[in-house]
């Protein structure tokens, strides 16, 4: 009596590989485009965050911070200041969060700001640039370039 070996075939192997790299090729894609949405509707949050932080701060201390590490954590043991108003994350305040870099820049005597959100990586990361200032209006370019006071508001 012959041994027979059990197994699968050579040409189900193949079969089987074929179709999980179908299945890759599909879902792949799908993937990436909701990890930039993801991304994209994180950077509109982490505005309106700054922006509300920037109120909170001007109500506190009579002008907007000078910079956007003045509204991050207090050091251990110390209290909220000027210098450190503890009104948002360690993370948002270094300037980076889900992709996207954060630009605060102070207007004359902290009197206005502006805030941009631009993706670190355009085709992996975020495709919209965001702009933001006092008046709290967010406003998106999706063309390229970055966002500017003249921009589209988010709707």
């Amino acid at each position: 009596m012959p041994n027979k070996q059990k197994g699968f075939s050579l040409i189900e192997l193949l079969i089987v590989v074929a179709i999980i790299l179908i299945i890759a090729a599909i879902a792949i894609p799908n993937l990436l485009r909701a990890k930039i949405a993801a991304n994209q509707a994180s950077a509109v949050g982490s505005l309106r965050t700054l922006n509300t932080s920037c109120i909170a701060f001007a109500t506190n201390y009579g002008q907007y911070p000078a910079a956007l590490t003045n509204l991050g954590p207090v050091a251990s043991g110390s209290t909220a200041s000027s210098t450190s108003a503890d009104l948002i994350d360690s993370v948002l305040s270094a300037g980076t969060k889900s992709g996207y870099t954060f630009v605060y820049t102070a207007g004359a005597s902290n009197q206005s700001y502006t805030i941009t959100a631009t993706p670190i990586t355009a085709a992996t990361t975020g495709q919209s640039m965001y702009f933001t200032d006092q008046s709290g209006v967010i406003r998106v370019n999706t063309s390229g370039t970055g966002a500017t006071v003249a921009s589209t508001p988010l709707g």
